[in-house]
């Protein structure tokens, strides 16, 4: 197989035909009005890489046509280079992703932003291509809390996410550790809560801290602009507002959403480690309204039908030694403070509800009450997500032993900060979010899956990349393709023949094959702990 034909995620179906088609500074680009939108997109991808203007004709008169066909799913998309390059798509994400199909076919030179020479002509093979998604949901959580990622650092990471027709952007916009969202009825949330005095090097467990300061934010307009611009390549953005744990950053800023603790301990600081922080929220309506007026906000940036409320990994210790806390549990008929957890989110939910959002959560609320309608995040292996499935609840599958891509991706020392289970790029392509069954027999959907970043050891862009890919390549083939005939070997010679070049011409730094390049790896800091595998260690 020709390197033109190395496409990442495969296609359900190519046929290479014979020879080439010889484009030129003369190509014109034409599409129906309801594609528009791609057609604007193409020509500037493709005028960047080429330096051609790639003038707009009518749809049936132009060289490279984008054509609504009725009888295709939304999402799928037909494309034919023979004469002339023809995509008929069922819509616009359709149209999009065949027109991201064209680029790689075109080679990697066809994803820099500038041509690298005076360029007459561009060969495209010849191909017929039939391609449509195995899965509506294809996912990429990115923790922007932990560790803050420039708004221009978002945007490159969502155009390469567009390239491997990933559609579903989920930003960890709050934690302990730092808020990242302007709220502007609270202001200190930003003022204070994005902002923490050092961080934890390693494992939290040592001790050892970097003494620099680290923070920042996004102005409501940053996070339109995001919106915005993944939206324009066919990419949903879900923002998370974690309650009621993961929430120390807020309280810091307000301390009256904090629960008090019976022994009248000293107000918190945005926190500085990893791990999982006691400090909670106080079940008060005061918190509740805090939080519903916060959400007011939140739902007037991000149209996505889904609002992440997480809701994970909550003690109970505070609530335990709060007096308030044991009458709202017992005036709520709850047996034991616990059942103030899913009760919580619930409140919330409903709130999002009458704003017509549903919420997100991950799957730890199933073990009290699930809100009406929610969509389920499984992390904690598949049980929760079956169980939700068995419910009739929406579910996108997200195990962490398989799925977390702050995990480390090889054994050995030159790894940086060897963070969880070793998650190597071959165990990711091999996922598979059901084993042994389908869904169908389920009255729940299974939506999708999603590859989670946590960033608490990922200080950098240049980190996340080296985390997330060639390994988010790989997971697209898994969301993407059809699983029948999946095998590893065949998408390594297609991942080294041509998709690594992609990469290379995006500028993104991923991870070599053969190891981190010596640039890439962390030197140890004195005190850290090898002890991740001991505890069976989950996202910290």
């Amino acid at each position: 197989m020709s390197p033109a034909h190395h496409l990442i995620p495969a296609p359900w179906s190519l046929s290479a035909g014979s020879g080439e088609l010889e484009l030129d500074a003369g190509t014109t680009l034409g599409a129906d009005p309801e594609l528009r939108g791609p057609r604007r997109w193409l020509s500037r991808a493709l005028g960047a890489a080429t330096g051609w203007d790639l003038l707009p004709v009518p749809s049936d008169e132009a060289d490279i046509r984008l054509l609504l066909d009725p009888t295709l799913d939304a999402e799928a998309y037909r494309l034919e280079v023979r004469d002339a390059v023809v995509i008929s798509a069922g819509g616009a994400a359709g149209a999009f992703y065949g027109a991201q199909t064209l680029l790689q076919l075109m080679g990697p030179a066809a994803f820099r932003q500038a041509p690298l020479a005076s360029v007459e002509t561009w060969p495209v093979p010849r191909v017929s291509v039939e391609d449509k998604p195995r899965f509506g949901y294809r996912g990429t959580m990115l923790d922007v809390a932990r560790h803050f990622m420039p708004k221009d650092n978002v945007l490159r990471f969502i155009e390469v996410m567009a390239m491997h027709k990933l559609n579903v952007l989920h930003l960890h916009l709050t934690d302990d550790q730092g808020w990242r969202i302007q709220i502007n009825r609270y202001p200190k949330l930003t003022e204070i809560g994005a902002w923490r005095r050092e961080s934890s090097l390693g494992s939290w467990r040592a001790g050892v801290f970097d003494g620099r300061p680290h923070g920042g934010f996004y102005t409501q307009d940053d996070l339109r602009e995001i919106v915005a611009f993944a939206a324009d390549r066919h990419i949903t953005v879900i923002p998370e507002i974690d309650v009621p744990g993961h929430s120390q950053a807020a309280i810091a800023a307000y301390p009256e959403l904090g629960a008090t603790p019976a022994d009248g301990s000293a107000p918190v600081e945005v926190w500085t480690r990893w791990g999982i922080s006691e400090t909670v929220l106080e079940v008060s309506e005061a918190s509740l309204q805090f939080y519903r007026n916060v959400l007011d906000e939140v739902v007037e940036i991000f149209p996505s039908p889904w609002i992440s409320l997480g809701g994970d990994e909550v003690p109970l210790t505070q609530w335990q030694a709060s007096v308030q806390a044991e009458a709202k549990a017992a005036e709520l008929g709850f047996e034991n403070v616990a059942g103030l957890h899913s009760w919580f989110v619930g409140q919330l939910a409903s709130h999002l509800k009458r704003h017509g959002r549903a919420t997100s959560v991950w799957d730890e609320i199933g073990d009290g009450i699930l809100p009406d309608g929610a969509l389920v995040a499984s992390w904690r292996g598949y049980e929760g997500g079956m169980d939700a499935l068995r419910n009739g609840y929406d579910v996108v599958m997200c195990p962490e032993h398989k799925l977390y891509l702050d995990h480390r991706q090889a054994d050995g020392d030159d790894e940086p900060v060897p963070v969880g289970f070793v998650t190597t790029l071959q165990a990711v392509y091999e996922f598979e979010p059901l084993p042994g069954v389908d869904g169908t027999e389920f009255p729940g959907r299974l939506l999708g899956a999603q590859a989670n970043i946590w960033s608490e050891h990922l200080d950098s862009p240049r980190r996340v990349q080296f985390a997330a890919f060639p390994r988010l390549s790989a997971i697209s083939e898994v969301f993407w393709s059809k699983p029948e005939g999946r095998d590893y070997d065949e998408f390594l010679t297609r991942l080294t023949g041509a998709h690594l070049a992609r990469l290379e011409a995006m500028g993104v730094e991923y991870r070599p094959l053969a190891g981190p390049a010596p640039w890439q790896q962390r030197p140890g800091v004195e005190g850290w702990k090898r002890d991740y595998d001991a505890e069976q260690l989950v996202r910290n």
